[in-house]
């Protein structure tokens, strides 16, 4: 009987453990595999950055920076954070490596852990893993769409199902000021029925009271002026193109102008992907352009876009599909006996050199025993090896699957193998 656990995980982080990871690696396999084919390249950064990468790109007032970000005064004195998102780590390495100088677009790609001391919910946990994309020096809304088109793809390739796309514009820093003075007017006899927090973002940035969750906040909003109905021409050219060419090549899409994403950094386009499996929470991926940061970062002006997937989510939709498989051994090798044990080991060393998973039974079992063992780990081929089989250079086979069985010549295991 084992004793209860002296050490546990914290609050809000887990342990991704066997057959989990097996899903986890397809995902990145497939995402490495399409995002290659669009011209993106691996980018990794540190996990932990100044505190003023986030606060400055992010927000200050943004309840990230104001609440969520695991922040520490470091041994040399410094205020250093936990990556509470990608985007500004890769917007940092850009300018800080001139990556502006490569040909244009530069396109990258990142897996990694985040951090975000928030509650745990459903999908969503303190330490959380994401899948990002970043495009940098294409202000062509025809980037946008290809951004979004091959983040449909990637979803679609990986079995999501029932997945949605909403889009908005959320302007420039020429139209941008005189919606939100249209939004504090609106809101402005409506203050009393706005959470605690939309009344501070009233007067800080009244266009993430749009992004709020709360019930009475979101009624509050219902009548709200649409950013959409405020932009200038330019970002009206710009939203428009973006459509024609969504539609061009074939993604469907909803204009929402409510989204407005909760990150200071955004311009013009945002989108959303969402999901019905999820509960209120239901968002699987989202991005937006970020024409500014990289300016304000200290680089050349240079306009940018970027997505990122949140691999809890998806991966728990995804462990809904009925279609999913799991991993298990090509081959058992049930072996009776010490030669036959050695003979074993030998064949699987075989079979492993080509790329196959093979396990070797417990020579000291029993054959019940081990044939038990194979139908636990759902080997698809159990091999029956003993003195017999020694001398006769022969091995039985049986297939889990359906019952069939046979014989098959020691030397002929891998030719029998890649026949089926």
């Amino acid at each position: 009987m084992s004793g209860t656990p002296q050490y546990k995980t914290l609050k809000g982080m887990q342990d991704i453990l066997p057959p989990d990871t097996f899903l986890w690696q397809s995902v990145e396999q497939t995402a490495r595999r399409i995002f290659s084919a669009f011209g993106f390249q691996e980018i990794r950064v540190p996990v932990l950055e100044a505190t003023s990468v986030f606060s400055r790109s992010i927000g200050e007032q943004t309840d990230i920076v104001e609440k969520e970000m695991y922040t520490f005064t470091d041994k040399g004195g410094r205020s250093v954070s936990l990556r509470p998102e990608g985007t500004a780590a890769v917007v940092r390495s850009y300018v800080e490596h001139n990556l502006h100088s490569l040909p244009s677009p530069q396109k990258f790609y990142y897996f990694g852990p985040m951090f975000r001391y928030e509650r745990p919910q459903s999908g969503r946990f303190r330490q959380f893993y994401q899948i990002g994309v970043e495009a940098f020096a294409d202000p062509h809304p025809r980037l946008d769409a290809e951004v979004i088109s091959m983040l449909g793809r990637f979803l679609t390739s990986i079995g999501l199902e029932g997945i949605s796309f909403q889009i908005n514009s959320i302007g420039c820093e020429q139209c941008r000021p005189a919606y939100k003075d249209a939004l504090v007017g609106f809101f402005s006899d409506k203050k009393e029925n706005l959470c605690p927090d939309c009344v501070r973002r009233f007067d800080r940035n009244p266009l993430r009271i749009l992004d709020c969750k709360v019930s009475r906040c979101i009624e509050a909003r219902s009548d709200a002026p649409r950013i959409t109905d405020h932009l200038c021409q330019d970002c009206r050219t710009h939203f428009g193109k973006l459509q024609d060419l969504l539609t061009l090549l074939e993604v469907s899409f909803a204009v929402n102008p409510e989204m407005v994403r909760g990150l200071d950094y955004y311009t013009r386009t945002t989108f959303e992907v969402t999901s019905q499996g999820l509960g209120s929470q239901n968002a699987v991926a989202a991005g937006g352009r970020y024409n500014r940061l990289v300016k304000e970062f200290g680089g050349p002006d240079t306009p940018a876009i970027g997505f990122a997937v949140g691999m809890e989510r998806m991966v728990g939709l995804l462990k809904q599909s009925a279609s999913l498989t799991w991993p298990a051994p090509a081959v058992f090798i049930a072996a009776l006996g010490e030669a036959a044990g050695n003979a074993a080991l030998r064949i699987a060393g075989k079979l492993r050199d080509q790329d196959l998973w093979a396990e070797v039974g417990d020579a000291e079992s029993s054959l019940k025993s081990q044939l038990r063992r194979a139908d636990r780990l759902a080997a698809r081929f159990v091999f029956i090896l003993g003195d017999e089989e020694l001398r006769s250079g022969t091995l039985k086979w049986k297939n889990l699957a359906d019952a069939s069985q046979g014989e098959v010549k020691m030397t002929e295991i891998q030719e029998f193998l890649a026949a089926i």
